[in-house]
């Protein structure tokens, strides 16, 4: 399958990182392949040499490739195509982007959840919990269980500036829950759910605990992870 790219939107680096992505799912860059050196790359893209280390330095955040040195950049993972039958191709960066940022403003909302929740708003983030437990169980999406999880610890926080940020962004968010989630039920690793629902658990057990940095220890595992799983396809 040949997957076209797209020349809507965004700065040049990221352009370069989904072209290079496309050519990656495509397998025009093999996994443990080299990657062109940079000048090529640059020639090809139409780029100056800083974009195009921008665009690579986010693929090896997302974990796609690693840059040995004096030998270049190396391919290391081939995400499955499905992960594009989900979202347009364009806005793959800014997913990835989105769940960088909120690692930041989860962790530490979570921290704060931890020594500042109300019983109400504890009993809030433990309903949530069980609700996404109920839809794993009948291998439902729960996109909006999900942010309800999400936006009730930023809530408990008792910082308003938490949840406002979390309320702007909820569309973009979502995107990124629907495709982790669905690419989790999917998977053919019938354990990746079920480590996201202990992720889950570890986030409220700490905030139950009142351990506010390993509530916020928690959340940053769980963002990352789910950045990660977002390129894990459905057959890993």
């Amino acid at each position: 399958m040949q997957i076209q790219e797209s020349n809507t939107g965004g700065t040049l680096s990221s352009m370069v990182y989904q072209k290079i992505l496309i050519s990656i799912i495509n397998g025009e860059y093999p996994v443990t392949e080299k990657l062109p050196s940079e000048a090529k790359l640059c020639e090809k893209y139409s780029v100056s040499r800083p974009v195009l280390r921008d665009a690579l330095t986010r693929l090896k955040e997302d974990n796609l490739i690693v840059s040995r040195r004096g030998s270049g950049s190396f391919v290391v993972k081939r995400p499955d195509e499905t992960v594009l039958s989900f979202s347009k191709i364009s806005s793959i960066s800014d997913i990835q982007r989105c769940f960088e940022f909120r690692t930041n403003l989860e962790g530490s909302a979570a921290g704060l959840a931890a020594t500042r929740r109300t019983a109400v708003q504890l009993n809030r983030i433990i309903g949530a919990a069980e609700k996404i437990k109920e839809a794993n169980s009948i291998q439902a999406v729960a996109s909006d269980e999900d942010f309800e999880f999400h936006l009730a610890i930023a809530e408990a926080s008792n910082n308003q500036y938490y949840s406002t940020v979390m309320k702007s962004l909820r569309e973009n968010i979502k995107e990124g829950m629907n495709i982790t989630r669905t690419l989790s039920l999917r998977s053919a690793d019938h354990n990746r759910i079920t480590l996201v629902q202990d992720e889950h658990d570890a986030i409220v057990k700490h905030i139950v605990d009142g351990d506010a940095k390993n509530a916020e220890l928690a959340m940053r595992a769980h963002l990352n992870n789910a950045r990660v799983r977002m390129f894990e396809g459905t057959d890993s």
